[in-house]
């Protein structure tokens, strides 16, 4: 029988995760699954799928796989990389926010 290894998380998965939760988005963690991305993201009726890369890494580890090349292709929502905290405020002001009253 075989197992298939744990993937890989990158090292600023969680603060990314963190700051997207702060900014009021729901996080689903994904990234154990093969061929995705690493979370998915949803605010105001917003949905959009995330690829995390470690922006401290050299751009050669930062590389997209074969398989989250293949799932960026394929994929027909919305689709962001994000490697630091800057893409996280950017992607935050990108949707239209929603007032409470």
């Amino acid at each position: 029988m075989s197992f298939r290894r744990a993937a890989k998380v990158d090292d600023n998965q969680k603060e990314v995760v963190a700051l997207f939760r702060k900014l009021g988005w729901y996080v689903l963690i994904i990234s154990q699954l093969k061929n995705c991305c690493d979370i998915m993201v949803s605010k105001n009726g917003h949905t959009i799928a995330i690829e995390i890369k470690d922006g401290k890494k050299p751009p050669s580890q930062r590389k997209l796989s074969t398989g989250e090349l293949k799932f960026e292709y394929e994929w027909k929502g919305a689709y962001e990389l994000v490697i630091c905290d800057e893409d996280v405020i950017a992607i935050d002001k990108k949707i239209p926010h929603i007032s409470e009253a």
